[in-house]
């Protein structure tokens, strides 16, 4: 790598990181992955509680949101598409910031992605229990299961994955189409909704907007970047995609008007077929509206979709660290044995890994089986908005090298950067920030992060000195091949 001449650098560098994967996913499994990574739990659970504590307010936090989603999304397309990488940004942040870069970027994705799953099998194990059926099984062991299900996809092959996660994301996008549609027709012709009628009262006979004032639309925002974590799962799959370049400007390019469709319009309907008020964090929203409007078994029939919608975010949780923590792994600043591929062109190793962390998650729900949600929603948030800071920063260097004509920027590109990346850059420490106003969850939250800022640190000066710096613009050699699988031998 070339970075301090005047001469543009091969922009085709490889990352060693990416030998050895199967270009197994197809247009329609980029595609669906795009539109399941920004619709799950955040919104399927998640909505209920913010719905509760700040009201109609949360349509304009997911709008804003949704913006900076799409600022940081388009960014790190640029960069795919400049080179498509398994490794994503965490490739991106070795080549533009170097090994430090890279280690914290990898590392706050592993720990938004591993805590997510964390959040998503407890969301699993909270969907079973709307069943009398499962009631009397112990949380945790539900969690367990869903945990070992997922695993078991995700070790077979990437195809199984990606066939998995387009039936997943078709039955919760078919869900919410469904959703909006009986809840306009509950609104026009204004039918009752268990105790209350729908309708546009609904929104301003219980105080409008902002019932509780302006700062839910910030404090509420770390919630709503968590339900927007998996937008730059497009990045993760460029690398084993057929044809990148072609496919992923158009899952990026339509992913605005997803959120804008999807989320904002969703959480609008919500606040008009009922008042705010009628919503809790103990149930989904769609789960108590179709409850309440007395079609018959509309309520278990969604209580099935949501059970879906955690099983594919879990599902793109453990593809995603896997993938990144091979990607740590290869550089050295992993464990080696996750840098093995499986006969299946599979990072097996660093994917049951990711699982076994999930296994503190089944303990959480042991624990605190009624707080165990909330407690790793928020540490995952966190590190969902350090990932896409690190994404901004790293595309905000790409262009300052173009500007000085030593990269050249392909056709595909963030429009006015690089000043929407500091405009995205400040929403989100602005958001992290506002989390100190939340004495009972936010507070803790951030205390959490600090201890594992301090591990990270104590981490990076007891892996720098094994960190291999020679990753780019070369393949494997054959001391790296394991028995025909890719992979750093241990």
């Amino acid at each position: 790598m070339n970075q301090n001449s005047g001469t543009p650098v091969n922009s085709q560098a490889q990352d060693k990181a990416d030998e050895g994967y199967s270009k197994g996913l197809k247009n329609r499994h980029i595609q669906m992955i795009a539109i399941g990574g920004s619709i799950g739990t955040g919104l399927f659970l998640g909505a209920g509680g913010r719905l509760s504590q700040g009201g109609p307010a949360l349509a304009i936090s997911y709008a804003l949101c949704g913006v900076i989603a799409f600022i940081m999304v388009r960014a790190l397309g640029e960069l795919s598409i400049r080179r498509p990488s398994s490794g994503a940004f965490v490739s991106y942040a070795r080549e533009f910031m170097g090994e430090k870069g890279a280690y914290v970027t990898g590392w706050l994705f592993f720990l938004d992605w591993s805590t997510t799953v964390m959040a998503d099998i407890t969301a699993v194990a909270l969907y079973l229990h709307y069943w009398p059926t499962f009631q009397a099984v112990p949380q945790w062991v539900l969690a367990t299961v869903a945990l070992l299900l997922v695993l078991v996809l995700n070790i077979l092959s990437v195809k199984a994955f990606g066939e998995f996660e387009f039936w997943l994301a078709l039955i919760k996008v078919s869900a919410i189409l469904i959703f909006m549609a009986i809840a306009i027709w509950a609104i026009v012709t204004g039918q009752s909704v268990g105790n209350h009628t729908a309708g546009v009262h609904n929104l301003t006979n219980a105080g409008g907007f902002f019932p509780l004032g302006v700062l839910p639309l910030f404090t509420l925002s770390l919630g709503v970047v968590f339900a927007f974590g998996g937008t730059e799962m497009v990045g993760v799959a460029a690398g084993e995609a057929e044809n990148a370049k072609t496919v992923l400007p158009k899952a990026i390019n339509s992913m605005i008007w997803r959120i804008a469709f999807f989320y904002v319009g969703a959480v609008i309907l919500m606040t008009l077929v009922l008042p705010w008020t009628a919503y809790s964090a103990d149930e989904s929203p769609f789960v108590t509206f179709f409850s309440g409007i007395g079609i018959p078994h509309a309520g278990t029939i969604m209580q099935i979709v949501v059970l879906t919608a955690a099983l594919s975010s879990l599902n793109a949780g453990l593809y995603a660290t896997g993938r990144t923590l091979r990607s740590l792994a290869v550089a050295g600043e992993a464990p080696k044995v996750a840098a093995k591929l499986n006969k299946n062109h599979v990072p097996m190793n660093a994917i049951i890994i990711t699982a076994v962390l999930g296994l503190i998650g089944v303990l959480i729900n042991y624990a605190y089986p009624s707080k165990a949600f909330e407690i790793v929603m928020n540490l995952a948030a966190i590190g969902i908005a350090g990932t896409w800071i690190s994404i901004l920063i790293t595309h905000w260097i790409f262009v300052r090298r173009t500007e000085r004509g030593i990269e050249e920027r392909p056709n595909y590109r963030l429009r006015f950067a690089p000043y929407t990346n500091l405009v995205a850059i400040a929403f989100l420490l602005l958001v992290i920030g506002s989390m100190w106003f939340d004495p009972k969850v936010g507070r803790p939250t951030i205390f959490m992060f600090i201890g594992i800022a301090v591990m990270l640190v104590i981490g990076w000066y007891s892996v720098r000195n094994r960190i291999r710096g020679d990753l780019m613009d070369h393949v494997l050699d054959a001391e790296t091949i394991d028995g025909g699988a890719t992979g750093v031998t241990s």
